[in-house]
This record gives structure tokens, sequence and C-alpha cells, in this order.
């Protein structure tokens, strides 16, 4: 069960670059510019590094997962969907803006302003606990506190300028 977790994060993860890769392009066509791209390389390190722990500790460290851990993570996959399909065309892993287009403000974006962060900061504790690896949550967790605390300055930057959606 743990080795197919793994595959799914990182097959998932994998189709999620090229989805990202996809709307950035779309985006950029259509007069997109980009902000926080400084930060951008740093932040893939750090994802990056995160999921290689957590396969380095489970082959190191093998034992069963966590099932009611498992369960919250499969399920906080269904609020990843929810927001991706809530922002569409928009949903990248860069801080790419449309000047002219509006804020999103349907699916999880009516009640939080930045929801797929809430996923990222819950799936970087979560997943390494399902294998007991409460270190690798820790510390990812706290990098990754850092690495949110520039980037969603640098977002709400550009996102300040941008009228909400019509509901």
């Amino acid at each position: 069960m743990a080795t197919a977790l793994l595959v799914y994060v990182i097959v998932e993860r994998l189709l999620e670059l090229v989805i990202a890769r996809r709307n950035t392009a779309r985006l950029m066509a259509r007069g997109a510019v980009e902000a926080g791209a400084a930060h951008y390389p740093v932040m893939i390190v750090m994802h990056v590094s995160w999921l290689v722990a957590i396969v380095a500790w489970a082959a190191v460290t093998p034992r069963d997962v966590s099932v009611p851990l498992l369960a919250l993570f499969l399920l906080l996959q269904m609020f990843r969907i929810w927001v991706m399909l809530s922002l569409g065309e928009y949903w990248t892993t860069r801080i790419i803006t449309l000047p002219d287009a509006p804020l999103v403000r349907r699916g999880p974006y009516k009640f939080l302003r930045h929801p797929n962060y809430v996923v990222v900061v819950l799936e970087i504790a979560l997943l390494p606990l399902v294998f007991g690896a409460w270190q690798i949550a820790v510390v990812f967790s706290v990098l990754n506190a850092a690495m949110l605390w520039v980037r969603i300055r640098a977002e709400d930057e550009v996102l300040s300028v941008r009228r909400p959606a019509a509901s």
C-alpha cells in the first residue's frame, strides 16, 4: 500500500506539472505576466526534497501506513481537485496573472482566499505522518511556512488590483 500511495503522489504531481505548464503557456499567450519567479525554483526544490525524504523514509523504515491518516490524505486530494477545477485555465504552479481577468470566486474560493495553499500545508504535514515520519512533517512544514510567507505576499500583491468575478 505504501508503494502504491507514493507512486500515486508522484504521478499526480507530474500530471499537475503538465497541466500547469499548459495553462501557463496559454495564459502567457494571452498577455499574462509572471510574478514571484525568483522564489519558484526554491519552491520546486523544497517540494521535490519533501517527496524524496518521504520515499527514503518509507524505504528505510518500512511500516504499515496509518489508515485513518491515509483516508484524510485521500479526502484532501478531492479538495485539491476541487481547487484545480474551480480555477480551471487559471490554475498553475507559478504566479501567473492575466491583468484584465476577474478574480475567481467560485468553489472553495467563495470561502477562502488561498484554498490551494491550505491543501499544500495539510499535504506537507499529512503525507509524512501517514508513514509515521513526524520529523519530515515538522521540518517541511516549517520550510513551507517560510515559502508561503514569501509566495502569498507576492501573489496578493498582483491580485490586489484585480476585481472579483460575478458569481
